[in-house]
Protein backbone atom coordinates (compact mmCIF):
# COMPACT_ATOMS: atom_id res chain seq x y z
CA UNK A 1 0.00 0.00 0.00
CA UNK A 2 1.27 2.78 -0.96
CA UNK A 3 1.75 6.26 1.70
CA UNK A 4 2.21 9.81 1.66
CA UNK A 5 4.09 9.82 5.01
CA UNK A 6 8.13 10.30 4.00
CA UNK A 7 6.08 13.56 1.52
CA UNK A 8 4.15 15.04 4.85
CA UNK A 9 6.91 13.74 7.38
CA UNK A 10 9.63 15.94 4.83
CA UNK A 11 7.41 18.97 4.54
CA UNK A 12 7.41 19.23 8.48
CA UNK A 13 11.22 18.40 8.64
CA UNK A 14 10.37 15.72 10.87
CA UNK A 15 12.79 12.16 10.92
CA UNK A 16 11.68 9.30 10.70
CA UNK A 17 12.85 8.46 14.52
CA UNK A 18 11.13 11.52 15.88
CA UNK A 19 7.13 11.09 13.71
CA UNK A 20 7.81 6.98 15.29
CA UNK A 21 8.50 7.97 18.56
CA UNK A 22 5.20 10.78 18.16
CA UNK A 23 2.87 7.70 17.08
CA UNK A 24 4.62 5.10 19.45
CA UNK A 25 6.10 3.12 16.89
CA UNK A 26 9.60 2.15 15.90
CA UNK A 27 12.12 4.43 13.05
CA UNK A 28 12.45 0.81 11.51
CA UNK A 29 8.24 0.55 11.27
CA UNK A 30 7.93 4.21 9.34
CA UNK A 31 10.87 3.15 6.91
CA UNK A 32 9.16 0.07 6.23
CA UNK A 33 5.54 1.95 5.63
CA UNK A 34 7.16 4.28 3.83
CA UNK A 35 9.04 1.76 1.43
CA UNK A 36 5.69 -0.10 1.00
CA UNK A 37 7.08 -3.31 2.68
CA UNK A 38 4.53 -3.08 5.77
CA UNK A 39 0.78 -2.18 5.78
CA UNK A 40 0.15 -0.26 9.11
CA UNK A 41 -2.45 -1.20 11.59
CA UNK A 42 -5.63 0.53 11.67
CA UNK A 43 -4.89 1.96 15.34
CA UNK A 44 -1.15 2.78 13.66
CA UNK A 45 -2.63 4.41 10.48
CA UNK A 46 -5.25 6.09 12.56
CA UNK A 47 -2.10 7.90 14.66
CA UNK A 48 -0.36 8.88 12.18
CA UNK A 49 -3.00 10.63 10.13
CA UNK A 50 -4.11 12.18 13.40
CA UNK A 51 -0.49 13.43 13.76
CA UNK A 52 -0.53 14.93 10.65
CA UNK A 53 -4.25 16.43 10.79
CA UNK A 54 -5.57 14.10 8.00
CA UNK A 55 -7.67 11.33 7.51
CA UNK A 56 -6.50 8.43 6.78
CA UNK A 57 -7.46 7.87 3.34
CA UNK A 58 -5.46 11.44 2.72
CA UNK A 59 -2.51 9.51 4.17
CA UNK A 60 -2.69 5.79 2.59
CA UNK A 61 -4.07 5.22 -0.70
CA UNK A 62 -6.29 2.41 -1.03
CA UNK A 63 -7.16 2.06 -4.45
CA UNK A 64 -4.90 -0.86 -4.76
CA UNK A 65 -7.46 -2.67 -1.71
CA UNK A 66 -10.44 -1.11 -3.90
CA UNK A 67 -9.74 -2.89 -7.24
CA UNK A 68 -9.31 -5.85 -5.58
CA UNK A 69 -13.11 -6.19 -4.27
Amino acid sequence: MRSRIRELRRAQKLSQAELADAVGTTRQTITSIEVGKYTASLPLAYKIARYFGLTIEEVFDFSEIDEEL
